[in-house]
C-alpha cells in the first residue's frame, strides 16, 4: 500500500520523467519531483488619496469676561412702622388682704388596759378520786369541797387627755410682685429712602473679532499593504527519503520529531496517510517543499541524515 501511494505521487508530480539535473549523486540518493510554492513578500505603498491645496482657515473671535454692575432694585420710598416703646415696671399688689380666723384644736385621747373580774371566787362540791386510807364500805361517791378562784379579764379602755380648746390667730395679707408694661413712646409711622440694589454679573466681550487667513492643507494619503511575488512556484528535483534509502527506525525517529514539533502523529515507522497529512502540515508552516519527506525536512526536523 505505500508503495502503491508513493508511486502514485511520483506519477502525478513528473507526468514525464526526466533525470535529476544532480551533480555527482551517491548510491543510495533518492530524488523526486516537488512543488517548491511561491516566495512572497509584503511591503506597504502610500498613494495619495486627495493633493495639498491652499484652503481658508477661520480663527474665532476672542473674547473675555469682564465683571458689570447691573440694577437691581431702584431706589425707592417706603414706609415703616416704628412699633411703641415700652419699659418693664414692678410694682406689689395684694392679692389677699390680712385675716382673723379661729382655729379648734380638738381633744386629745389615749387608749389604756384594765383587768376587771369577770366572776368572784366561790365555794363549792366536787367529786373526787384516788382515796388515801380506808375505802368506805357501801364504796360510794367521793365529794370534795373546793374553793373556786374569781376570774378576771383585760379590757381596752379610752379615757380624755386633754379637752378640746379654741385660738384665734392673724393671716397675714397675701402679696404678689408682678411687672407690667409700660409705654414710652407710642407707635408711629415714617417714610424711609431705600437705596438701589446692584449686582455683579459676568459679561463676555470681544477683545479680537473672528477672522479669516490662508493655510496650506496638506496632502492626504493611504497606506496599503500589498503582496508581490519574489520567487514564482516551480517543481524542481530534490533529494527524498524513500524505502530504498530509509529503515523503519528512521521513519520512526521522523514521527518522533513531527510530534515534538506540535505535528502529532504515531511512530510506528510506517509512512502513512496520517504521517503524510502530519508531514505536509508541517511543510507548509515552514515554507517547505511539500508532498515528499525531501532532506531538507529532515534536517529541518532535526533528524540526522
Amino acid at each position: 500500500m505505500k508503495r502503491a501511494f508513493l508511486a502514485a505521487a511520483l506519477l502525478l508530480a513528473a507526468p514525464v520523467w526526466t533525470a535529476p539535473a544532480v551533480a555527482q549523486p551517491q548510491p543510495g540518493q533518492c530524488f523526486a519531483r516537488v512543488s517548491i510554492p511561491a516566495v512572497y513578500e509584503t511591503y506597504t505603498e502610500e498613494t495619495v488619496v486627495q493633493p495639498e491645496y491652499m484652503g481658508v482657515k477661520t480663527i474665532p473671535p476672542r473674547y473675555q469676561m469682564v465683571d458689570v454692575q447691573v440694577l437691581a432694585t431702584p431706589p425707592r420710598t417706603e414706609q415703616v412702622t416704628i412699633p411703641a416703646v415700652y419699659r418693664a415696671v414692678r410694682e406689689t399688689v395684694m392679692v389677699e388682704p390680712e385675716r382673723t380666723e379661729t382655729v379648734v384644736a380638738p381633744a386629745t385621747w389615749e387608749t389604756y388596759s384594765e383587768r376587771v373580774m369577770v366572776r368572784p371566787a366561790y365555794v363549792t362540791w366536787k367529786p373526787g378520786t384516788g382515796v388515801f386510807g380506808r375505802t368506805s364500805a357501801q364504796g360510794g361517791d367521793l365529794l370534795c369541797r373546793v374553793e373556786v378562784p374569781a376570774e378576771y379579764a383585760t379590757i381596752q379602755r379610752r379615757r380624755m387627755t386633754a379637752p378640746e380648746t379654741t385660738r384665734t390667730r392673724v393671716i397675714p395679707p397675701v402679696m404678689r410682685t408682678q411687672t407690667r408694661q409700660e409705654m414710652i413712646t407710642p407707635a408711629r409711622v415714617e417714610d424711609r429712602e431705600v437705596p438701589a440694589v446692584y449686582r455683579t454679573v459676568k459679561e463676555r466681550q470681544v477683545i479680537e473679532p473672528a477672522r479669516e487667513e490662508p493655510v496650506l492643507v496638506p496632502a492626504v494619503t493611504r497606506k496599503e499593504t500589498l503582496r508581490r511575488v519574489v520567487s514564482p512556484a516551480r517543481t524542481e528535483w530534490r533529494e527524498v527519503l524513500c524505502e530504498t534509502n530509509a529503515s523503519k527506525a528512521k521513519i520512526a525517529e521522523v514521527q518522533r520529531a513531527l510530534t515534538r514539533r506540535g505535528f502529532a502523529t504515531t511512530a510506528d515507522g510506517v509512512f502513512g496517510p496520517a504521517t503524510v497529512a502530519a508531514m505536509e502540515r508541517f511543510q507548509r508552516a515552514n515554507n517547505l517543499a511539500a508532498g515528499y519527506l525531501t532532506m531538507e525536512t529532515v534536517q529541518a526536523l532535526g533528524v540526522s541524515r
